[in-house]
């Protein structure tokens, strides 16, 4: 299992630099740190495009936004910067169209696409765009998704539905954020990508904690939620949700209690003009008292002590 972050997430920047190279130097970028392209912004408008890199052992996991811009992988660029790779694209913000060879497909937000990234593409993003790319060697997707090759893009949603595909994007999200990066497990990257591409269920526990925990995300203001529920959500035995919990050092209702109090102090930190009694439902407390017993608790403090620190220091 590869955990982790072996390398610190890198950022790169079109903003600020001379504008008539930022087009040069973007390509320059996107050539040695993800993939070659040529790029081209629209109506003459300055290109203002930021990516954050993450090389991890086996793959690369990138954060991309910008503003309307058009890009190509053409045969020529192909030929001169082979990738040996299949790229999968998660749009966060604005549609995107593709186009290659056996048509053109529009990508909204919520959605995948995942393509060989030695096959020519063109990818235009007339409104800007936030995404997440994941490049995966081509040895690494056989071993994972199977040896068929990837003969046109396919495309996926992990917006709604499918817990896997979620899963996925949480997680390629969290690696490469723009202020709190943490660490990924690769394995269970991997193994969920190609669970999402294949249809295959996921298999591995690491991967199981990670679908459980972002089902249990999705749900922690419900103070119903129970681990009986988060098991049925992924469609695993709820004693083997257990295992999986106690593998990691704790267990399903210590790991709710910790993420509830954890968005709890968040909010109280931040100040404005909830009650602590709104806090608590927020967070899936059912009572105000034990919300309130619970966070001196954890914490030391009282929660109305932070929330009228907060207040006073805005």
């Amino acid at each position: 299992m590869t955990t982790g972050m072996l390398s610190e997430p890198v950022r790169f920047s079109t903003i600020g630099l001379p504008e008539a190279q930022r087009v040069a130097l973007w390509e320059n970028h996107n050539a040695s740190a993800l993939i070659g392209l040529r790029c081209r912004s629209l109506d003459d408008e300055a290109l203002e495009a930021t990516e954050i890199n993450l090389q991890l052992p086996r793959v690369h996991v990138a954060r991309v936004t910008g503003n309307p811009h058009v890009v190509e992988r053409t045969r020529a660029v192909v030929r001169r910067l082979p990738s040996e790779a299949i790229a999968c694209y998660l749009t966060l913000v604005g549609e995107a169209f593709f186009y290659h060879d056996a048509g053109v497909q529009v990508v909204r937000p919520g959605q995948l696409i995942v393509c060989d990234a030695d096959r020519p593409f063109m990818r235009g993003f007339s409104q800007g765009l936030e995404e997440l790319a994941v490049k995966v060697p081509r040895q690494v997707w056989r071993e994972v998704a199977g040896p068929e090759p990837l003969t046109r893009p396919r495309v996926f949603d992990f917006g709604t539905g499918d817990l896997q595909a979620r899963t996925l994007a949480r997680l390629a999200g969290r690696a490469v954020h723009p202020e709190t990066s943490r660490p990924v497990d690769e394995d269970t990257l991997l193994d969920l990508l190609a669970g999402v591409v294949t249809g295959r269920p996921a298999a591995l526990s690491a991967v199981h904690l990670a679908m459980a925990k972002a089902y249990a995300e999705d749900h922690l203001s419900d103070s119903g939620l129970t681990a009986a529920r988060i098991a049925r959500g992924i469609g695993i035995s709820e004693r083997h949700l257990s295992r999986v919990f106690a593998a990691g050092g704790t267990t399903v209702p210590q790991y709710l209690l910790a993420r509830r109090l954890e968005g709890a102090r968040a909010l109280l930190a931040g100040g404005g003009n909830p009650t602590v009694a709104e806090v608590a439902a927020r967070c899936g407390f059912g009572s105000p008292a034990r919300f309130s017993h619970r966070f001196k608790e954890r914490y030391g403090v009282r929660a109305t002590d932070v929330l009228r620190e907060a207040r006073a220091d805005s």
